[in-house]
Formats: C-alpha cells, sequence, structure tokens
C-alpha cells in the first residue's frame, strides 16, 4: 500500500528543477469573475495550455498577458500533447490549464492531464473561480446539501437508460450539463426515467441574458415549445422522494421475477403486453427498453 501527499505551502510558479501544473478558473460569461490570483498565475506561467485557443487568445488579451506561451490541448489531441505537456513541466516549466470556460478538468480533457501529473510526481495546484454547475445549484431553491454532477448525459440511449435507472432513488439534487439542440430529448428521458420531478434550466449564467426556468419536466418542456433553447444549459434536478424510495423498495413485487412482474399485469389487469411492461418499468424504476431486453 503506497500513499502519495502533495503540499502546497506556496502557489507562485517558480522555476525550480520541476515545474508545476495549476488549474486555472476562467470566466463562465462575465470577465469580472476572473480572479486577481488566476489573472497573476496566467501571467507568471511558462506555459498557457487551453482547449480553445481562439476562445482563451481573448481572454489574453483582455488580461493584457502574452499570449505567445499559448498552446493547445483538447479532446482530439490529448493522447499527443498531454505527454508533451507533462514533459515540458518536468524540465521546469510552470503550465496553467484553463477550459473554455469555469474550472478545468470538469467535463472536458484537463482531467486526463491531471492524471498524468500525478503519475509523473508533478504537485497539482487549483486555482479556484467560477462554475456553472455551482452557480446553478445555489440559485435552484433546491436542496444544496448533498448532490450528484452527472455531466453531459450519454449520446447512446442505452447507456443514458441504464443511468438514469441507477439514480432513480438518489435523493440528492441532481445536476447536468446539455447543449441546446439535446436539451428536449434529455428532458424528455429524465421525465420518462424519474417520473415529473421539480427541476431548473439555468442558461447563460453570469451574463447579460441569465434566465432560470423553474418548474416540473412536464411544464419545462410545454415551455420551451414557444421559447426554442438557445445557449448551454445546467440542469438541476430535485432529488427522489424518501417516501417513493421506501414504498419502492418496499414493493409487492420485489420477490416477482421480471417474467412474472410482467405476467401479473397481463393477467390481474389485462393489460396488453407492452402495457404491462410499461407499467412493470415504472415499478422497478427502469425503462421500457431494459424490461424488454430482461425478457429476451
Amino acid at each position: 500500500m503506497s500513499i502519495n501527499i502533495q503540499r502546497s505551502f506556496e502557489d507562485k510558479p517558480e522555476n525550480n528543477s520541476q515545474g508545476k501544473l495549476f488549474l486555472v478558473a476562467t470566466p463562465i460569461g462575465n470577465l469580472e469573475d476572473m480572479t486577481y490570483r488566476a489573472v497573476r498565475t496566467l501571467q507568471e506561467a511558462d506555459i498557457i495550455a487551453a482547449e480553445d485557443t481562439r476562445q482563451t487568445r481573448k481572454l489574453l488579451s483582455h488580461f493584457e498577458i502574452s499570449p505567445g506561451k499559448l498552446l493547445s490541448y483538447h479532446e482530439h489531441n490529448k493522447a499527443a500533447s498531454g505527454p508533451e505537456l507533462i514533459r515540458l513541466i518536468i524540465e521546469g516549466k510552470n503550465l496553467a490549464l484553463v477550459s473554455d470556460a469555469g474550472l478545468p478538468a470538469i467535463s472536458d480533457p484537463g482531467s486526463d492531464l491531471v492524471k498524468l501529473a500525478l503519475e509523473a510526481g508533478i504537485s497539482v495546484i487549483p486555482v479556484p473561480g467560477a462554475n456553472a454547475a455551482l452557480s446553478a445549484l445555489i440559485v435552484s431553491g433546491l436542496p444544496t446539501e448533498r448532490f450528484t454532477f452527472l455531466g453531459f448525459l450519454p449520446r447512446d440511449n442505452k447507456d443514458r437508460d441504464k443511468l438514469l435507472s441507477s439514480l432513480l432513488d438518489e435523493q440528492g439534487t441532481l445536476l447536468l450539463y446539455e447543449s441546446p439542440h439535446r436539451l428536449v430529448k434529455s428532458l424528455e428521458a429524465l421525465l420518462e426515467a424519474w417520473g415529473d420531478r421539480q427541476v431548473v434550466l439555468a442558461r447563460e449564467l453570469t451574463k447579460r441574458y441569465e434566465e432560470m426556468v423553474r418548474g416540473t419536466f412536464s411544464a419545462c418542456l410545454k415551455w420551451l415549445q414557444e421559447h426554442p433553447p438557445i445557449g448551454e444549459y445546467c440542469i438541476v434536478v430535485s432529488g427522489a422522494h424518501p417516501e417513493e424510495v421506501k414504498e419502492r423498495r418496499d414493493a409487492w413485487w420485489q420477490a416477482l421475477s421480471v417474467e412474472d412482474h410482467v405476467a401479473h399485469y397481463e393477467e390481474q389487469e389485462k393489460l396488453p403486453r407492452k402495457e404491462a411492461m410499461k407499467k412493470a418499468a415504472n415499478d422497478r424504476g427502469v425503462s421500457k427498453r431494459d424490461i424488454y431486453n430482461m425478457l429476451l
């Protein structure tokens, strides 16, 4: 058994025998949310690695930071670029990593660079700042003492449904990111998987047209019919009600196989097989597709 301890008493970048990796938060929309420490770290870093160099170049220009030390690091080049950046740090360069907006290494390839750095014995230092998910959470009006961040939902329907089914009984608040062209589809999937819960749709956070839409899944879907999604969204969803969780866990069907569960609705309630499968799926907190696959 081995452990790794890192103590950073001074975060100021210095050219020692080995450099450091700084994870620098950038504004999610409002440039005034850039911290003094973040500006200083970018000024003093030997290299700045960015997910989108064009976007970061604008940020550097605003704060009069030289763009000459800017390098590209993103999902499509991380396999080649990551080890090269680690080599530069080992040689003594201090590297500042930024994402397009907010905290790096959250739903972006920065997490892979952190793993490489730790494996190489490099100190990784956070430079905190704005974050879309937590900003949406604290203004949502939903419980904040316990929450789960899901990032972006899987694109594959089967993987998405499996994930949502596993979280049916999660009682903490749930946070997701979603793009405008997938928002409606994702909300429909959440409604089918979890029922008509309370949700907050937050977009344009910290910007001029910041907007929070609060209501149930069904109400928000109806609202979106007249107000098409624009911009990136953070979705905040209420957790499962404790009484509903207990009811599911004490349910009459617990001892039944999936086949017997479906047969019960077919025989006792005279439902067509598709409807019986749907009711069994709702009981078990899974999708109808899952029930179908179990019966194959």
